[in-house]
């Protein structure tokens, strides 16, 4: 309970000092789709700084607590990483994903955010109901 306490007020924090100084929604798939695609070299700066501190404290966390990434799936790499790739084109869809709507979204009050939230916990909820009843999951 602790570490997701922790865990909320760190995203919270990390959130609201982007958008306080600097003006930008801490959506990862709009920060990683501009840093692809961003023409001025300002803007793409700060999203790649944004995008290497992921990956560098994901990588810190792995190294100091290993536990934290053990794996709790018997599915094959493949299919874990087809469902990434079927996220990321769902967030691209939804021009944003659950990070940028759920967290700064509703924050924010945006309603476009709010119906895309609750969209995304209904369709997520509605695979798990369709994946149990055909037994793929358990």
């Amino acid at each position: 309970m602790a570490s997701a306490l922790t865990g909320g007020i760190l995203i919270g924090l990390a959130t609201s000092l982007l958008w306080v100084f600097n003006g930008r929604t801490a959506g990862i798939s709009g920060i990683l789709n501009g840093a692809l695609t961003s023409t001025k070299d300002k803007d793409a700066g700060w999203r790649w700084a944004f995008l290497a501190g992921l990956l560098t404290g994901g990588s810190l966390l792995a190294w100091l607590r290993p536990v934290s990434f053990a794996g709790q799936s018997d599915f094959p790499f493949w299919q874990i990483g087809f469902a990434g790739v079927l996220v990321g084109y769902g967030a691209l869809l939804a021009n944003g994903c659950t990070s940028g709507h759920g967290v700064c979204g509703i924050g924010r009050l945006s309603i476009r955010s709010l119906t895309a939230t609750v969209v995304f916990i209904l369709a997520g909820a509605a695979s798990v109901v369709f994946l149990r009843s055909v037994g793929v999951l358990p």
